[in-house]
C-alpha cells in the first residue's frame, strides 16, 4: 500500500539570502540527489532584498519547487504580488494565507501564514476566525486522521512541555495559544515553524489519550534558526515521507521510544475552579522557616483565595474538620500531613490547600507544587535508604489526596509485579502507562481512577469501571503485602489509628527530619 517516499527540504527564515539558501540546497543535491519540494517558515524577505531581483526576473534559476508562507511584516507585503497567493517566480509558489494543500501524491500539508492577532486579520496576520476556517470542517470528522505536514511561521505556546528545553528561550514568551489549539485540531505528523532564529527538534508527542483513545501517529515539532546565520544554527531540515493516505495503521501509529504526552491542553477539557471570596486558613511552619499568615492576620497578605468545600471537609485546610496536628509542611498551593492510622510512621499525605478532587481537576499551580514535594520526598527517604511509592485513589473522595509510602530499597524490584498480582486477585484491570504520561492526559474529568508511580518510574493506571467494586484499601494493600511491607495486618487504617498525643509526637518527628529537605522553608 506504501508508494515511493518523497524526499523533502524545510527551510528557516531565508530573511532575502536566496543566494545562500539555494547554493546549499544545490550542493545537498549534487551529493544527495534531487529533493522533491523545499518549504519555507518564518520570513521569506529580509531587510536587504536586492538578490530576489534576479531570480524574479529569471535571470536565476530557483534549483527545487518551493511552497512560502505569506508575511509577517507589514514591509514584506508589498514583495507579495497577490495576498491570496500565486506564483511569486518560476519554481517559487505563495500558498497564500491558510489552508490545507493537497499534493498529486496524496500529501496533506496545512499552512497557516502571518503573526496572532486578538482582534483584526490583515496580510501579516491571522485570528481565531482563520483557526476555524482550518479546523471546523475536521473537528467532527470521523475519518480524519490528521495532516502530513502543518507549517507556520510563529511558535507554539507550550510547545517544551514535557521535552528538552531551549536553554535562554521558553515560547511562552512569544509562542501563540492559537497554534497550539491548531496542531492539536489538525494533528499534524510533522510541525515546523521560525521567527525566532532558534533551531529546536522537540522529542515527538502522542496525538491520543493513552487506554482512553486508540492509538493515533505521534507528532514531531521542529523550529528552524535563520538562513546563514552567524551561529551556524540548523536552519535546513531534509527527511523522507510517505503521505498518511498511502500507510498501513501499523506503521503509521508505531510509537518511537522517546515518545511524549502531547504539551497542548484542548480548551474543551479544561476545568474551571468555581471563583471564590471565602478565607482560608494559613498558619506558620517551624520556628526559623519561611513565615506564613496566621490565622488572624500575618507577615504577608494572602497572594489569592482558593476554592473550598461546599460542605465538611476532612482535608481543607481551612475546614473546622482537619486535624492540624498532623501537617507537618505548609507550602502556598499544597501541604504534607501524616496519614491517619498510617501503614508506616512516615506514611504521608500531599494535599491542595484549596479544594480540588483530583489531579485531573487540580490547575497547574498545584501540580507544579505538588511535584516540588515528591521531589523533596524522594530525597528525604533516599537518604534513609528507601524508596517511596506515590498512590492516588478518586473514588469515593471529595479531596485530592496523593499517598507517599516509603519502602525498602530492596524490595523496590517487586513493586510492580506484586501490584499486578494483587490487582488480578482483585479482578481489576491495571495497566503499566508511558513514564512520559500526564494523568491529565489519560483520565477525564469526573472518571474515576487508582494511578501510582513506583520507585524505578513505572506508572500504573486503573479506570474504575461503575459497575465494579474496587477496594478502597487496594493502594495499602498492594504495599502491605508480604513481598514489600509484610504487614498485611496494616491493610485498614482505622485498626491502625493511636492517640492525638503520639500522633503529635510523630508530626514533631517527621517535622523535625525532613526541615532540611523542605523547599517551603527557603529563604
Amino acid at each position: 500500500m506504501s508508494s515511493k517516499p518523497l524526499r523533502l527540504l524545510v527551510s528557516g527564515d531565508v530573511d532575502g539570502k536566496f543566494d545562500t539558501l539555494f547554493s546549499r540546497i544545490s550542493s545537498i543535491q549534487k551529493k544527495s540527489g534531487a529533493f522533491d519540494l523545499l518549504l519555507c517558515v518564518g520570513n521569506l524577505f529580509g531587510d536587504s532584498n536586492d538578490e530576489w531581483k534576479k531570480y524574479r526576473d529569471g535571470s536565476a534559476k530557483v534549483p527545487i519547487p518551493m511552497l512560502v508562507l505569506g508575511p509577517n511584516q507589514s514591509e514584506h507585503v508589498s514583495m507579495y504580488a497577490d495576498s491570496k497567493g500565486g506564483d511569486l517566480c518560476e519554481n517559487i509558489t505563495f500558498l497564500g494565507k491558510k489552508g490545507i494543500y493537497s499534493g498529486s501524491s496524496g500529501l496533506q500539508l496545512a499552512y497557516l501564514s502571518g503573526k496572532e492577532s486578538d482582534i483584526i486579520s490583515d496580510d501579516t496576520s491571522f485570528n481565531a476566525v482563520d483557526l476555524s476556517a482550518l479546523i471546523d470542517p475536521v473537528k467532527n470528522d470521523t475519518k480524519f486522521k490528521g495532516v502530513d505536514i502543518l507549517i507556520n511561521s510563529q511558535w507554539p505556546k507550550g510547545v517544551e512541555k514535557y521535552g528538552t528545553e531551549v536553554p535562554g528561550f521558553k515560547s511562552d514568551e512569544c509562542g501563540s495559544e492559537a497554534i497550539s489549539q491548531l496542531a492539536l485540531g489538525l494533528r499534524p505528523r510533522y510541525h515546523f515553524c521560525g521567527l525566532e532564529g532558534v533551531h529546536y527538534e522537540r522529542p515527538p508527542y502522542r496525538n491520543h489519550k493513552v487506554l482512553a483513545e486508540p492509538s493515533r501517529h505521534v507528532t514531531r515539532f521542529i523550529a528552524l534558526a535563520n538562513v546563514g546565520n552567524t551561529k551556524k544554527h540548523k536552519y535546513l531540515y531534509a527527511f523522507n515521507i510517505t503521505p498518511l493516505s498511502d500507510m498501513e495503521p501499523a506503521d503509521l501509529n508505531s510509537q518511537p521510544q522517546d515518545v511524549t504526552e502531547c504539551p497542548y491542553n484542548s480548551k474543551a477539557f479544561q476545568s474551571q475552579q468555581p471563583d471564590t471570596q471565602a478565607q482560608q486558613f494559613f498558619y506558620a511552619t517551624q520556628e526559623g522557616g519561611k513565615k506564613r499568615p496566621g490565622k488572624a492576620g500575618g507577615d504577608r497578605p494572602q497572594k489569592k483565595h482558593k476554592p473550598v468545600s461546599t460542605g465538611p471537609c476532612w482535608f481543607c485546610l481551612g475546614s473546622p474538620e482537619v486535624e492540624k496536628h498532623l501537617v507537618v509542611s505548609v507550602g502556598e498551593e499544597t501541604y504534607l500531613a501524616l496519614a491517619k492510622g498510617g501503614l508506616v510512621a512516615d506514611h504521608i499525605l500531599i494535599l491542595p490547600i484549596g479544594h480540588y478532587q483530583s489531579s485531573v481537576t487540580a490547575p497547574e499551580e498545584v501540580i507544579n507544587e505538588i511535584d516540588k514535594y515528591k521531589k523533596s520526598l524522594k530525597k528525604y527517604f533516599k537518604k534513609q535508604g528507601k524508596a517511596v511509592v506515590f498512590f492516588e485513589r478518586n473514588f469515593k473522595t471529595q479531596h485530592l489526596q496523593i499517598q507517599a509510602v516509603p519502602v525498602p530499597n530492596d524490595c523496590i524490584q517487586e513493586v510492580k509485579d506484586t501490584f499486578m498480582e494483587c490487582a488480578e486477585e482483585e479482578g481489576i484491570e491495571i495497566n503499566e502507562i508511558p513514564t512520559h504520561s500526564d494523568i491529565k492526559q489519560i483520565a477525564q474529568i469526573g472518571v474515576p481512577y487508582f494511578y501510582a508511580e513506583l520507585p524505578i518510574g513505572e506508572k500504573m493506571f486503573c479506570r474504575i469501571q461503575a459497575s465494579k467494586k474496587f477496594p478502597l484499601q487496594f493502594g495499602r494493600e498492594v504495599l502491605a503485602s508480604p513481598s514489600i511491607l509484610d504487614m498485611t495486618e496494616r491493610v485498614d487504617w482505622k485498626v491502625c489509628n493511636v492517640a492525638k498525643h503520639q500522633e503529635t509526637e510523630m508530626a514533631a518527628t517527621f517535622k523535625e527530619k525532613f526541615k532540611k529537605y523542605d523547599f517551603t522553608l527557603d529563604e
